[in-house]
């Protein structure tokens, strides 16, 4: 069983295409940490997703804008929709088409932000 690891705390590595993706193991250890945030399956690769709601747009932007700061200093960039009222983050790692212990770590640190 894999030890449970406090995501918030983590750095993110460099993903190289041949990276490991997270196994099932992983997922079931990391996902509790960000229950909050969907798991699902686009089109062949898995991804997190998770919309945060603001109670106008310039919270949702100011968010928006947090979360690109952490995204430079990790060296981790997600897919974000800012709207009105509400920002969608996702997180996957293009270069081995899924999920990376990266992805759950910059949500964690996404929640972080949220909190």
């Amino acid at each position: 069983m894999a030890q449970a690891v406090e995501l918030t705390g983590q750095k993110c590595v460099a993903c190289r295409a041949d990276s490991p993706r997270v196994t099932e193991e992983q997922i079931a250890s990391f996902h509790p940490q960000v229950s909050d945030w969907e798991l699902l399956n686009d089109n062949g690769v898995m991804k997190l997703r998770r919309v945060y709601r603001f109670k106008d747009f310039a919270g949702a932007l100011a968010f928006t804008n947090r979360i690109g700061e952490i995204a430079e200093d990790e060296g981790h960039h997600p897919l974000i929709s800012t709207e009105w009222g509400r920002a969608t983050v996702w997180w996957w790692s293009h270069k081995i088409k899924g999920l990376h212990v990266n992805d759950f770590i910059m949500a964690a640190k996404t929640d972080g932000l949220f909190e």
